[in-house]
């Protein structure tokens, strides 16, 4: 698309895409300079106490090995904002996997021999890395993830829920869940005198270096953070991890350029994880199926190093209009890693319980599952009041029951086979809340007729590059291929991270802005350009942080259908549709990818994914793709995306939601919920891999007492 006409919402091919596919595109780990090594980490092998000797002679002696950093002779540095940075600091081991020595050599291969060699002495201390609803010390923190209250009530749900007609109790289980982004945690750090040039594979470059100059105790101007291109993170790089760390403390200790690339099965442990959720949903109705009493609580975990916790049951707030409603969060402090943010941290596992008990409790009133959503609609938002800036929940259910066929299913579970398969559909509705943070931006006119534009955008594999293209030649009213962008440099300018869906609209916002400030720069001129162009700045401060009276969420319907193998217990999906309302789509193609992406996701969350704590090894099990399975090609057979024209005026100027999280929100849901209508048996804990299903199958044919009978 070369011509004037408007580009924003073409479906416009991502600008980067030759440059990944020819291999030309250089990742944090890619960047070689004269001189480079490469360093290994040693992770502890106990759960928990402190290090009592560290034997680095073998390692030293091995051929090309060139330092071994420990806690004795790294170097010191500030206390970080965020704890699991504080590395080889002091001997203590708050989690197996933590990292206790790196070894530095000129190859990655003589690292890892020379992190092999290393040996280390612990002195151990009791341990517990088992999380329980009933655990003795389980607390309610003031806050979880993102601020929100850990505990807000209306009404008496209590006393609601007991005199309701209908009443529904379920508990649900959702283990650890793992990132796994396609590109490892890298960095390369590269120190000129008292300046400091950093690859990083992280979503937000000016995170990085604040916490870099904060813990180096060096100015930010003398630290330059680029993430050209970075390899997807799904949260688990948004904020800085401690391979950055790493290599710019193994750079400084021998004076030469130096990479840390985490091998795969060191990430469970050291880069976040989606923390195990324990949920208990209460719901009561009235004859008529409306909610009475809403009850969502939470209990899951965090490590000792840092609090985390999952906001799983703040989607209640949202959803559904109730006069009574509480919602809570309960923690407990494990010797585990720390876990951290994963595609919709909060909204994922939260809307998966209570989508699963939305579905039981239309069973139980024998109520549609898409009309008791929508009889169930709110005016305002149930916990703030506030009004939504716009809100199509009842549209996405109702189109996508017309796209899926929805009228025509027979409500009975188990009634519909497919030869020797078993046949169910199953709906669950999606939210996601509208972020948005300030932002720095430039556009400059170029005498050759062309622009650049510059912002601080961390482009993770979704696009930003090529929608940030499309907003600024929007506003300039330029072709799509005069404007040039460049991104991810934190010398650009302050920028949040690409995550919390708000990436795209907060950059651009700010490129929106500087751009039309160029035209009104430009509109009263004559004549041709100065060499160095005419340049607009835009901080868009005050603005994009400014306190909404609004209540502004996407929204979305997922509809499934499944087949189960009554000897296998083998669930397989064989079509997945989601239909959203997320403001004005800026690019049809890199936003129906975004929303495939996390479908895809949620079926991994709902048939594949499952992460496991040994007990008595105080370890994941599953550390690698080996183990933690993510669905593959064979996994997905049909999956669509469509979404409602949405106009809102109360966002941003581009009038966008975020899309990159929504998709995962609830799908796992509706696919549960369709394996209940397939099978006509309700599973409440995750992942619906073939031996839980098949166990359930048996036990369903066969009641308790009469198996092996």
């Amino acid at each position: 698309m070369t011509g004037t006409e408007t580009v924003l919402g073409a479906p416009v091919e991502r600008r980067e895409g030759r440059e990944k596919v020819t291999g030309t595109a250089r990742y944090a780990a890619e960047y070689d300079a004269v001189g480079r090594a490469h360093a290994w980490p040693v992770p502890a092998t106990v759960v928990r106490g402190r290090v009592t000797g560290v034997d680095t002679a073998a390692a030293l002696a091995r051929p090309g090995v060139l330092a071994v950093l420990t806690h004795e002779n790294a170097p010191r540095l500030a206390a970080p904002d965020d704890a699991t940075l504080a590395v080889l600091q002091s001997p203590h081991v708050p989690h197996r996997g933590w990292f206790v020595a790196l070894v530095v050599a000129e190859t990655l291969e003589a690292a890892r021999a020379g992190a092999r060699a290393v040996r280390v002495t612990y002195e151990t201390e009791g341990y517990d890395v088992t999380l329980a609803a009933s655990h003795p010390e389980a607390y309610v923190p003031e806050t979880a993830n993102g601020g929100f209250p850990a505990v807000t009530e209306h009404g008496d749900p209590d006393a609601a829920f007991d005199a309701s007609a209908t009443r529904l109790d379920v508990e649900y289980g959702i283990p650890p869940l793992h990132n796994h982004p396609m590109e490892p945690h890298a960095g390369t750090a590269h120190w000129d005198g008292d300046r400091l040039t950093v690859y990083s594979s992280s979503q937000g470059s000016t995170a990085v270096r604040t916490e870099l100059a904060r813990m180096f105790e060096l100015p930010e101007d003398r630290i330059t953070v680029r993430a050209e291109h970075v390899g997807g993170g799904f949260g688990s790089k948004g904020t800085p991890r401690v391979e950055v760390v790493l290599a710019v403390m193994a750079a400084r200790a021998t004076g030469r350029p130096v990479t840390v690339a985490l091998p795969r099965r060191y990430l469970p442990a050291v880069v976040g994880h989606r923390a195990p959720t324990l949920h208990r949903l209460r719901l009561g109705a009235d004859a008529d199926g409306r909610l009475t009493s809403l009850v969502h609580e939470v209990t899951t975990q965090t490590s000792r190093v840092k609090e985390f916790v999952e906001q799983a049951a703040v989607p209640a707030r949202v959803m559904y209009a109730t006069p009574a409603l509480r919602t809570l969060h309960r923690v407990v402090r494990l010797d585990v890693p720390t876990p951290s943010w994963m595609r919709a941290p909060g909204e994922c596992p939260g809307m998966y319980a209570l989508e699963s008990a939305m579905d039981e409790l239309a069973a139980e009133l024998g109520v549609d599952p898409v009309e008791l959503r929508i009889r169930n609609e709110p005016e305002t938002e149930p916990d703030s009041g506030r009004p939504f800036s716009s809100r199509n929940l009842v549209g996405c259910l109702r189109e996508g029951a017309r796209r899926f066929g929805w009228e025509g299913r027979d409500p009975r579970p188990g009634a519909r086979t497919a030869g020797p398969l078993l046949v169910g559909s199953g709906v669950a509705a999606a939210t996601y809340p509208v972020l948005v943070a300030p932002c720095a931006a430039s556009a400059r006119a170029l005498p050759d007729g062309g622009f650049l534009v510059r912002v601080n955008a961390t482009d993770i594999g979704t696009g930003a590059r090529t929608v940030l293209a499309q907003i600024a030649a929007d506003a300039l009213g330029a072709p799509l291929d005069r404007v040039r962008v460049e991104v991810a440099d934190s010398d650009i300018g302050f920028a949040p991270m690409a995550g919390g869906s708000c990436g795209t609209a907060s950059w651009g916002w700010a490129v929106h802005e500087a751009c039309v400030r160029l035209t009104e720069r430009l509109a009263g001129r004559s004549g041709p350009l100065p060499d160095e162009g005419i340049t607009a700045d835009a901080d868009t401060s005050g603005q994009a942080d400014a306190e909404s009276p609004y209540a502004r969420h996407a929204f979305g319907a997922h509809f499934a259908e499944v087949t189960v193998d009554p000897v296998s217990g083998e669930v397989r999906v064989t079509r997945m549709l989601g239909v959203f309302a997320a403001g004005r789509i800026l690019n049809a193609r890199t936003a129906r990818s975004q929303f495939i992406g996390g479908m895809t996701m949620g079926l991994g969350m709902a048939l594949t994914e499952d992460s496991t704590m040994d007990p008595a090894f105080g370890d994941f099990v599953e550390r690698d793709l080996a183990s933690y399975h993510v669905p593959a090609h064979a996994d997905v057979a049909d999956v669509e995306a469509h979404w409602l024209d949405e106009d809102d005026d109360h966002l941003n100027p581009m009038g966008s939601k975020g899309i990159g999280e929504i998709g995962i929100v609830g799908s796992a849901a509706a696919i549960g919920n369709a394996v209940h209508h397939a099978t006509g048996i309700r599973f409440r804990e995750l992942p619906l891999t073939p031996d839980r299903v098949l166990t359930g199958l048996l036990e369903h044919a066969h009641p308790a007492g009469m198996l092996g009978v």
